[in-house]
């Protein structure tokens, strides 16, 4: 289960990571492009009550990222008996963290809105969606934890399988709840997160079924392992925690971005929401690259080789730029057919496009940043993670409250905020690299 460190077996493992997250952002295009037809209004509700579901969410990918990390170390030495415990004890902290979550959006997520969301409809449209589409989370953080598995013993491919079949599922469901189509009732904004909750728990049922099917309980025998180990525990809680509050702030800058363009108007937060997908669809690759930098520095260090490290770091930000080029010159040639898609209403695709071409340019720098900062993911460093996310986030939401709130200087400039971020976060991630103060850490 040892890596090498070479563009073959990089790209061995991004390619089906990226595809596999490609997939997925199929099912928000799909959710966009039906709740579109449903109205303005359902499509910009969308975006708020989304966000706060991806925070949800992303919550739940920290701790998976963090026991990612661990599986990687854990394989690098061949110890198939120490993953099978890591899996066991990551069910158990998956599902606790994934109750505490759900209670937390069933009673917390009202009172947010209510606080924060100016027009009445927006407030009650978001309640009753994430009512619906909290209770798939569960489902959402035990597959995380699989893809984690999975991919830190080489087997990225399998991510597809799930991947397929969470979008094939959600795209046929949304059809039939949003629209109302095959007798089901039409449910606008609440079927999509219907359809979302059913795909989630049918992306679970696959993902632990190959686990199965492929026999591979037999080289981690989790059946005698499936039991809590409070010490293990506690030790994958400290290496994953500070990682489950970074992405909580990261998300969670992003949902204050919304609320703040929500005050600008329903056109500008409808046409925010056609263009939150952009990150999906051009950022599958920069996601997939970093996530590959986490397990294959863990790995590397693992093997006792830290002094390739930063050589891996560089060789995948380079595949990263070059993937990402390729893509946002592709996206900012079909920039207005792609927003029309999404809505016939040419004055909010006209409204959208400036914004489309700066965030275009903007991954290039998002896909240098993520693969270093899950490089020091990778390392162990996760402490240094939150410090340089909380940061950045803190730099971000100053020029998003002066630029947006205060002197609200329109919907091109609100999304200039994701140049202050990605920035950010390169600086700071390279220069901690740089300095060398990654290296000794002992997970």
């Amino acid at each position: 289960m040892q890596v090498s460190i070479s563009n073959k077996y990089i790209l061995k493992s991004a390619v089906p990571i990226a595809l596999a997250m490609l997939i997925p952002v199929l099912n928000n295009l799909t959710n966009n492009y039906f709740l579109g037809k449903v109205g303005e209004r359902a499509l910009a509700v969308n975006g708020v009550a989304g966000i706060f579901y991806l925070i949800l969410a992303m919550v739940g990918y920290g701790l998976a990222t963090g026991i990612q990390m661990q599986f990687s170390r854990k394989a690098a030495q061949n110890d198939y008996v120490g993953i099978a415990r890591q899996i066991s004890n990551g069910i158990f902290l998956s599902l606790a963290l994934a109750t505490l979550l759900l209670l937390l959006s069933l009673t917390l997520a009202p009172v947010i809105f209510r606080a924060s969301l100016h027009a009445a409809d927006h407030i009650s449209m978001s309640d009753e969606f994430l009512k619906i589409r909290s209770w798939g989370l569960p489902f959402l953080m035990l597959t995380q934890l699989a893809n984690a598995f999975y991919i830190s013993i080489g087997k990225s491919q399998y991510l597809l399988a799930g991947s397929i079949t969470t979008t094939l599922i959600n795209i046929v469901l949304d059809y039939c709840f949003i629209l109302g189509h095959f007798g089901a009732p039409e449910m606008g904004l609440n079927g999509a997160a219907l359809a979302s909750a059913i795909a989630e728990f049918c992306g679970w049922a696959v993902m632990w079924s190959l686990f199965f099917k492929k026999d591979i309980f037999r080289q981690f025998p989790l059946g005698r392992k499936l039991r809590p180990d409070l010490r293990l525990c506690s030790s994958m809680l400290k290496i994953s925690a500070p990682l489950i509050v970074q992405y909580f702030f990261s998300i969670g800058g992003w949902q204050v971005f919304f609320i703040f363009v929500e005050h600008l108007g329903e056109k500008e937060l409808a046409a925010s929401q056609i263009l939150r997908p952009i990150f999906g669809v051009i950022g599958t690759s920069s996601w997939a690259f970093a996530t590959t930098c986490n397990t294959m520095v863990s790995n590397v260090i693992g093997q006792g080789k830290a002094s390739r490290v930063p050589g891996l770091i560089k060789k995948v930000a380079g595949l990263s730029v070059v993937a990402s080029i390729i893509q946002c010159s592709i996206l900012i040639l079909l920039g207005r057919p792609y927003l029309h898609l999404f809505t016939a209403d040419d004055a909010l695709v006209t409204m959208a496009l400036p914004s489309l071409y700066i965030i275009s340019v903007g991954t290039v720098v998002m896909s240098m940043s993520t693969v270093m900062f899950n490089g020091i993911v990778g390392t162990g460093n996760t402490r240094v993670n939150l410090l340089i996310e909380v940061g950045c986030v803190g730099v971000y939401l100053l020029y998003c409250f002066i630029v947006i709130q205060q002197m609200r200087l329109g919907l091109t400039w609100a999304w200039g905020s994701e140049f202050v971020y990605w920035t950010s976060l390169f600086v700071t991630a390279f220069l901690y690299l740089r300095s060398g103060r990654w290296r000794g850490k002992v997970v």
